[in-house]
């Protein structure tokens, strides 16, 4: 008897291959709408790009939304980005939003066009960005669109012994070649040293060398004292070596010192390249007009100015003239008509608290000495009632000298200061 024939299998039929494709189909697309069910996944995704992009670790450890139709929108929560190996991060945000078009998605980087971005408490640390900006290669600054703008709040940025809190960033629109403003607000902070700023800020076009314009209030506030401003400013926009800035200065203020029931109205200008550098703030050279009434004297100077972890400040200028509220000189200074060519420097707390060393002369008449600016305002705002010496320190030269109908020639002078007011130069 024959052994039968194997069995031949048959193969499946066309009918039985489309369906066997449509479940993997199916399951493919379930899984892939798990997947993307998940919006930390999605996040993660999108940060590892944009990280490998700017060489950058970029986390978001919150909870993460987004949304696909209309405009698509992304919202991440506790994001955290930081250079690779650094123990500071250079930015941290409770919350980033941001509203993509799809064709901005589809062009895959080519398209820079953004509808919106909202930041909630961002917190950027100056010296960490500055670490992060010298390690990248040269690359062309590309410059987004943000057809709805920008808003920042509950923002606080970290520099070298200050910081801004509370800062506010109002931008209704940005493009790369058009002219922008934006309204700015917040807190400068440096130990008992505040200031209070809003301001209404405008660049010809966000581009380096691009003009910029500032206008708006600003205060210094240091318990009892308080400045309050109004200024304008004009300059061009800066980013180098040297540090990020802005160039060629120009700035007028309306101030006024107040202490208790004293008000001195004043105004003053500025002028010189401001930098940021390294977590400072700087101007060298810087050039300063002040022209004041009563017991605020009328000067012009040039020096230099930083500020960090302590304000250091060097002028040598002229003063106009003696101020008229001050106690009257001695002869023959008081009839002289000469200015009073002085130096001034200080280096220390923010508040001017610590002790200022001065250089002060009228003809032949010079002045070496020390103080400090608290006790000088103090001083000032009792100058009706109190004593007619001026509290400081240091050594006075004169070749002649009336008091009270008596001439002293070739007078050397130490003045100490009041008992209990001793100062450390």
């Amino acid at each position: 008897m024959a052994a039968p024939e194997p069995a031949i299998p048959r193969r499946p039929s066309r009918r039985n291959a489309l369906l066997i494709a449509l479940v993997v189909v199916f399951a493919l697309l379930v899984l892939a709408l798990r997947w993307v069910g998940q919006p930390s996944r999605v996040a993660g995704l999108i940060l590892a790009q944009a990280g490998k992009t700017l060489g950058l670790e970029i986390t978001a450890s919150g909870a993460s939304e987004y949304r696909l139709r209309g405009t698509p929108m992304l919202q991440l929560r506790d994001v955290v980005a930081r250079q690779p190996g650094a123990p500071t991060p250079l930015l941290r945000a409770e919350r980033i939003e941001l509203e993509l078009p799809w064709a901005t998605i589809r062009a895959a980087g080519n398209d820079l066009t953004v509808r919106r971005v909202e930041v909630d408490a961002p917190q950027l640390d100056i010296a960490a960005l500055q670490r992060w900006q010298a390690a990248r290669p040269p690359s062309k600054t590309r410059i987004p669109t943000l057809t709805d703008g920008l808003r920042v709040v509950r923002g606080r940025v970290i520099g070298e012994g200050w910081s801004v809190d509370a800062l506010a960033i109002d931008l209704p629109s940005l493009h790369p070649d058009r002219a922008t403003a934006a309204h700015i607000s917040g807190r400068f902070a440096n130990g008992t040293l505040a200031a209070p700023f809003d301001l209404q800020a405008a660049v010809t076009r966000p581009a380096l060398n691009a003009g910029l314009g500032l206008s708006g209030t600003v205060g210094v506030e240091s318990p009892p004292w308080s400045l309050p401003m109004r200024l304008v400013l004009s300059g061009r926009v800066h980013d180098g070596n040297d540090g990020m800035g802005i160039d060629v200065i120009r700035m007028g203020a309306a101030a006024r010192y107040r202490d208790g029931e004293t008000d001195l109205p004043f105004v003053f200008g500025l002028a010189g390249p401001l930098r940021l550098h390294a977590g400072e703030v700087g101007m060298t050279p810087l050039g300063l007009a002040l022209r004041g009434r009563d017991a605020i004297p009328s000067l012009h100077a040039h020096g230099a100015f930083s500020f960090g972890d302590t304000l250091a400040l060097r002028l040598d200028g002229l003063i106009a003239d003696w101020p008229k509220a001050w106690p009257a000189l001695p002869e023959p200074l008081e009839s002289s008509v000469s200015a009073l060519p002085f130096k001034y420097e200080y280096n220390g707390r923010a508040d001017l608290s610590d002790t200022s060393a001065l250089q002060l002369q009228r003809d032949a008449t010079r002045f070496d000495g020390q103080f400090r600016v608290p006790e000088i305002l103090q001083w000032i705002d009792s100058i009706d009632q109190g004593t007619p010496l001026p509290p400081l320190a240091g050594h006075l030269s004169t070749p002649k000298l009336e008091i009270a109908g008596t001439t002293l020639e070739g007078v050397e002078v130490d003045i100490a200061p009041t008992p209990g007011e001793a100062m450390t130069p």
